[in-house]
């Protein structure tokens, strides 16, 4: 399948202007009564994140989350078109710019994951306990949105 156009880009700057935006899934699922995330390892830093793109011209945000777990974990599933909430993040970008994102995270149940995805030779991927999720993953707003899903499932049933 063709990857979907990226919007255009607004300038690439650090002086604190408004903070750019992502679209993110929260790839998860149920085994036995726990709820498990799905966590990648981003490209350059190795830090375990959830994946997250550029909104996509003519796509919803989140089908683009969708996207996004597809090409950077190889999932499939059942995703939210209502955010749980959102997290910020600096971003390095190629150029050496750091530039802050609002990333809006859209939740996906996985029913699959493919042997083979675009990125598989990128990125590490790995299930984890709601709870270690959450610890896994540096960025404040993100930890809090993870436990709160957790909790909200396993309460919800």
């Amino acid at each position: 399948m063709k990857r979907p156009e990226l919007t255009s880009k607004k300038s690439k700057r650090t002086d604190g202007g408004e903070p750019r935006r992502q679209y993110a899934a929260l790839p998860w699922r149920l085994v036995g009564q726990g709820v498990e995330i799905l966590l990648a390892s981003s490209r350059d830093t190795r830090r375990w994140v959830i994946p997250k793109g550029w909104p996509m011209k003519g796509y919803e945000p989140y089908l683009t989350a969708a996207i996004e777990a597809r090409e950077e974990a190889g999932l499939t599933g059942k995703i939210e078109k209502t955010k749980i909430g959102s997290f910020h993040y600096h971003k390095r970008l190629k150029n050496g710019a750091d530039i802050l994102c609002r990333v809006d995270v859209f939740p996906m149940q996985v029913l699959r994951q493919a042997k083979h995805w675009p990125e598989q030779g990128q990125r590490v991927t790995q299930w984890f306990t709601y709870a270690d999720a959450a610890e896994e993953v540096s960025e404040i707003e993100l930890k809090a949105l993870i436990m709160a899903f957790g909790k909200g499932k396993l309460s919800s049933g």
